[in-house]
């Protein structure tokens, strides 16, 4: 039993769609009381945090939406608003080095596991930018020169809980428009366009756009999905 904390694009299918069926197991147990698996300890962690666990599911939908899966069974946990556990089964840096392992041989997920901090920073940069201009300015700063082990280590658990705050609509919009910048030169009949769009808008023409085009700073982006997660439906 599994509960990623770190983003659903680092899963490769088997994995994306495990970890959501697990999930639904957890808040069955919980929403039941049922005694199969109520002492293990990732289900313990998530007592309680009801409006998390509902949370992380709906990145997950946002995840296998993006990758041509459909959800059809939300979490309607709503306890502990804005409170996440407190604990991690493995840090989160730990959690890539296991996916290494375990995908040696297998199928990779969306993103490719990072080695470097700088690679996992282009991962996350717009998932940061909708959240804090100023945060984001000093992580490209930190990143910008040479990195150690103990830089990405402490850098993959920073983005892990930054990406658990939730961005304002002013911060999605924002971030949404510097990635639509980025292609708009390959898209220019359509930069007039998405100028009045919407946020919703955008981000359905930037997930086109990756499928299509392929656009590789795009394709590698934890925003691309992780941003509808906080979207109102």
């Amino acid at each position: 039993m599994r509960i990623w904390d770190i983003h659903p694009g680092y899963l490769n299918r088997q994995s994306l769609l495990g970890e959501h069926r697990e999930l639904h197991g957890i808040v069955s147990i919980i929403k039941h009381n049922k005694k199969g698996y109520s002492r293990h300890p990732e289900t313990l962690r998530w007592v309680n945090h009801g409006w998390a666990i509902k949370q992380r599911h709906k990145l997950l939908a946002a995840e296998m939406s993006l990758r041509g899966y459909r959800d059809s069974s939300p979490v309607n946990l709503r306890s502990n608003k804005h409170h996440w556990p407190d604990t991690f089964i493995d840090q989160p840096y730990r959690q890539i080095e296991i996916l290494k392992e375990k995908y040696s041989s297998k199928e990779p997920g969306r993103i490719p596991l990072p080695n470097t901090a700088r690679e996992l920073w282009d991962h996350h940069k717009f998932s940061v930018l909708a959240r804090d201009e100023k945060n984001y300015r000093q992580c490209e700063k930190r990143v910008s020169g040479d990195t150690t082990e103990q830089d990405f280590r402490d850098l993959t658990d920073q983005l892990t809980l930054i990406l658990r705050t939730q961005p304002s609509p002013g911060g999605i919009e924002n971030s949404l428009r510097t990635m639509w910048r980025g292609v708009s030169c390959a898209h220019p009949n359509k930069t007039m366009t998405m100028e009045s769009a919407s946020p919703k808008k955008i981000l359905a023409e930037l997930q086109r756009t990756v499928r299509d085009d392929g656009e590789p700073d795009l394709t590698i982006a934890t925003a691309l999905s992780e941003l509808a997660g906080w979207m109102p439906r």
